[in-house]
């Protein structure tokens, strides 16, 4: 049976995890539910660049007023109809076996799945141009850019397809995948990442060989917003309960036994000495890092969307 997202679904854990997951219909009431957000903030002449409506002024057709987002703001909006594309914009995903954490419904890859469906509409209804490619010890997919309603369709069915197939023993490749990628995809496009950058081809804690791959990507005239996706609670506060775990890599079987308290203040140290070094780099390469919480809402990736877009439309 059919689980349907309500208006107000903006989280994983609203949504069943034994349930069928709509993309389309959710990633439609989610960038609904923003649009109509941002119209009823103080904000309303930003939220009106990208909806693809403009405040109505004297002299204007009443043909074009949408009546509908009178009744839900009242306020008076007229429809755009520009018909040209503004970005072209690439979404790639990390589907390697770590994205697979936490188990359950909100695990880092169903977080970003979903992130790039709600991406998609916000695309279509902008008229920007886009694609999706995903990795994980290769580049598994990638497809050409394109803004019509079939090609949406196509690339949804894609991701739901991502969701239906049994978790995979795959390690990361971001670097190799971030290279790969470079060198295909059309020049001045809007590059965005979900990925946990945990990559199995380059040293931990050396960012050295990722922004390599990054500057690559912007040496061909990118520009990049990199989401980093992590389950906040356990991957960066180890919150874990009181007794002994067996802790095992999800990409390479290795096990470590122990009691959380033994190693949590040690392991919070050196995660935000690592997050640290990771910000002072993006910002050296002009870069948008966000930190995403896959436990946390679909706003914060629209969000730093927005603010990206409106800086390179701009």
């Amino acid at each position: 049976m059919e689980k349907r997202a309500s208006a107000t679904v903006t989280r994983l854990e609203e949504i069943s995890a034994e349930g069928f997951i709509n993309l389309q219909l959710l990633a439609r009431q989610v960038v609904e539910g923003f649009i109509t957000g941002l119209h009823k903030s103080p904000f309303h002449g930003f939220s009106v660049e990208f909806a693809e409506h403009r405040l109505y002024n004297a002299g204007d057709s009443i043909k074009n007023i949408d009546w509908k987002l009178y009744g839900r703001t009242d306020r008076l909006f007229v429809k755009r109809f520009e018909e040209e594309t503004n970005l072209r914009c690439q979404l790639v995903v990390d589907v390697s076996s770590s994205m697979y954490f936490p188990e359950g419904a909100a695990n880092k890859l169903l977080f970003s799945i979903c992130s790039a469906a709600v991406l998609m509409e916000l695309f279509r209804k902008q008229r920007d141009a886009f694609g999706l490619s995903y990795f994980s010890n290769t580049l598994e997919f990638s497809s050409a850019a394109g803004s019509t309603s079939a090609h949406q369709s196509f690339l949804l069915a894609e991701l739901q397809r991502l969701i239906a197939r049994e978790q995979p023993l795959k390690r990361t490749s971001l670097v190799a995948a971030l290279h790969e990628l470079a060198e295909h995809l059309h020049k001045r496009s809007l590059v965005v990442i979900f990925t946990d950058l945990f990559d199995s081809s380059a040293d931990p804690g050396n960012f050295d060989e990722l922004f390599s791959a990054l500057h690559h990507l912007k040496h061909n005239k990118h520009e990049v917003i990199l989401y980093h996706v992590l389950d906040h609670q356990t991957e960066l506060n180890f919150q874990f309960p009181e007794r002994p775990y067996r802790f095992v890599d999800i990409e390479t079987g290795e096990e470590l036994r122990l009691n959380p308290s033994q190693i949590r203040e040690t392991f919070r140290v050196s995660v935000a000495e690592s997050l640290k070094a990771l910000k002072l780099k993006c910002a050296q390469y002009a870069i948008d890092l966000v930190e995403a919480d896959c436990r946390e809402g679909f706003t914060q990736v629209l969000h730093h969307y927005l603010v990206k877009r409106s800086k390179v439309a701009g």
